[in-house]
């Protein structure tokens, strides 16, 4: 039967859960030793994938610990303990190494695949909450795991020894990615669809308007179809380049703002009102710099060169679409 809760009675009970969990994370600094130290050198020294395994919550969070491995520099990846029973241990070679949870150190399923893992030479590394456990006595590298208390009023939900193991294994990732020297660029790579990744990964050429998408007309052009250029290409503005299609200059959406109040004759030549030595980008400029960069000098687009002249064009639209912005 439902009891009658006041606001009260549900802000205090968040707050007793929160208090609980935090003070078993802040209990587990004590343990963190020459087992852990151990741990993460067993991790740095493995050769093949750090296959993490645990059942019902803890599976939950094995799961979570082997995808926080693998997007911090090792090689992670989940299995489940019963599956594993059933034809998923072929995943496991002796290069691997195995960390296998479990709160009570007694999960059946978890224990049924040690001894063919061990037999194998595949390192294990267990995390329980009793270092008189089974899994902690067939353990390489035991990490211990003591819970006086869990969230739950009938202290049997997993709730607090789940926190902290989760904090345990990030503990890990950490410490092992601090230890690999894994910087943003690394992280980008294993993110390349976040935006870390493309503010990282994404260069200019990627997104560049190239070919005959590029606007460009001849310095003697007159500036009516130097118009008709900005309009077809759509970006706002066109390079202008000389006899031997070098870029000598640019003229932008600004320029004839500018123009029309000077009420300049559309049949001039483009190289009379044209903006000289413009701001130019590489290709192989990562497209995050080329924002900074141009909204220092407030540019809305322009041309892309290299060593053999003009090579694509893009406007801050391109950078947006292409989520650097």
């Amino acid at each position: 039967m439902t009891k009658n809760h006041t606001t009260d009675d549900f802000i205090a009970s968040a707050k007793e859960v929160l208090s609980i969990e935090a003070d078993a994370i802040n209990a587990q600094q004590q343990y963190i030793d020459e087992s852990f130290v151990a741990a993460c050198k067993q991790i740095l020294a493995c050769e093949g994938r750090v296959v993490v395994t645990g059942m019902g919550k803890s599976g939950h969070i094995a799961n979570k610990i082997a995808a926080t491995l693998a997007s911090t520099g090792t090689p992670a990846f989940f299995v489940h303990p019963g599956e594993a029973s059933h034809g998923d241990l072929g995943m496991i070679t002796p290069k691997d190494l195995l960390l296998a949870i479990s709160n009570s150190g007694e999960t059946s399923e978890v224990l049924s695949i040690l001894p063919i893992v061990k037999r194998m030479g595949t390192p294990l590394i267990g995390m329980a909450s009793s270092s008189g456990s089974t899994l902690a006595k067939l353990s390489d590298v035991y990490l211990n795991l003591p819970i006086s208390k869990e969230a739950c009023p009938m202290n049997l939900a997993p709730t607090a020894s789940t926190t902290v193991t989760l904090a345990m294994g990030d503990a890990l990732a950490i410490a092992v990615l601090n230890a690999r020297d894994f910087g943003e660029a690394d992280f980008a790579r294993s993110h390349p669809g976040g935006a870390l990744g493309r503010r990282l990964l994404l260069y200019v050429e990627d997104i560049m308007h190239t070919g005959g998408a590029i606007p460009l007309v001849h310095h003697n052009a007159p500036l009516s179809e130097a118009l008709v250029e900005m309009t077809t290409k759509g970006l706002g503005m066109t390079g202008i380049i000389n006899d031997d299609a070098q870029l000598v200059g640019i003229y932008t959406d600004g320029d004839l703002r500018r123009t029309l109040a000077e009420q300049v004759s559309i049949e001039l030549p483009i190289k009379e009102i044209m903006t000289q030595d413009p701001v130019t980008a590489q290709p192989d400029m990562l497209a995050a710099e080329l924002v900074t960069i141009m909204k220092a000098k407030r540019i809305g687009a322009l041309i892309i060169t290299d060593n053999t002249g003009v090579v694509g064009a893009l406007n801050m639209q391109d950078l947006l679409k292409a989520g650097v912005l």
